[in-house]
């Protein structure tokens, strides 16, 4: 692999922890603007990231830019390029994989102990055992036919996803470094008020939980890029 790229949605979802990993492979990172900037170079790239947003992957109406991404996901999926997914990014996938995307019963906002199927636990997935991640999302989807449920929280059944040896899509972030929360917090200051979110507790579980997950993600993603470089 040799370049990457980077779609994201807003500016402070970056690629995190995962970005020094890229770097020290020799693989250069590009950034795309879904919604500003063309994403077809995404399509001669070695590997893609779709990163997180606020917003539905199914908001076609008010977002219609959506329709467009969607299918250059397909075409990537379809191309057999590795594609990472990360919250919206992963409901993007489920969706161009056939599954359904819609509210959750209830929103996730917050650090939670992940839970690993057995496939999860084999998979690059499994550093993360014992250790929680963090959720930010009021979406959720169906099981992809043919993908491999890889972890679930009590609240949310498909947190987790592989497809092939080429996809791995996940609700719940491990790419936000333990410093970047503030930028987080100031981002999503509305949805935040609205879920009566506590700051002061979502700022002292970051300081507790982020530095072992920020290290498995480095884990994580070098496992994972070792797998899709060996398939």
């Amino acid at each position: 692999m040799k370049n990457a790229v980077a779609i994201y949605h807003v500016a402070f979802e970056d690629a995190g922890t995962l970005g020094p990993v890229l770097a020290e492979r020799g693989i250069a990172l590009t950034y795309l603007q879904a919604g500003r900037d063309d994403l077809s170079p995404a399509l001669d790239a070695d590997l893609v990231l779709i990163l997180g947003g606020p917003i539905g992957i199914y908001e076609f109406e008010r977002y219609p830019f959506l329709k467009g991404e969607l299918k250059l996901i397909e075409e990537i999926v379809k191309k057999n390029i590795p594609v990472f997914g990360i919250c919206l990014g992963a409901q993007a996938l489920a969706a161009v994989l056939g599954a359904r995307v819609y509210p959750g019963k209830e929103a996730e906002l917050g650090w939670d102990e992940l839970i690993l199927t057995d496939e999860g636990k084999a998979s690059p997935l499994g550093v993360l055992e014992d250790l929680h991640i963090l959720n930010w999302h009021g979406d959720t989807f169906d099981l992809p036919a043919g993908a491999a449920r890889l972890a679930s929280t009590t609240i949310t059944p498909n947190q987790a996803f592989s497809y092939g040896p080429n996809v791995l899509a996940l609700q719940f972030h491990v790419e936000l470094p333990e410093l970047d929360m503030e930028r987080w917090l100031i981002g999503h200051t509305l949805e935040l008020a609205n879920s009566n979110v506590d700051l002061g507790e979502m700022r002292a579980a970051t300081a507790r939980y982020a530095p072992p997950t920020n290290k498995a993600s480095h884990a994580l993603f070098n496992r994972w890029l070792d797998e899709t470089s060996r398939g």
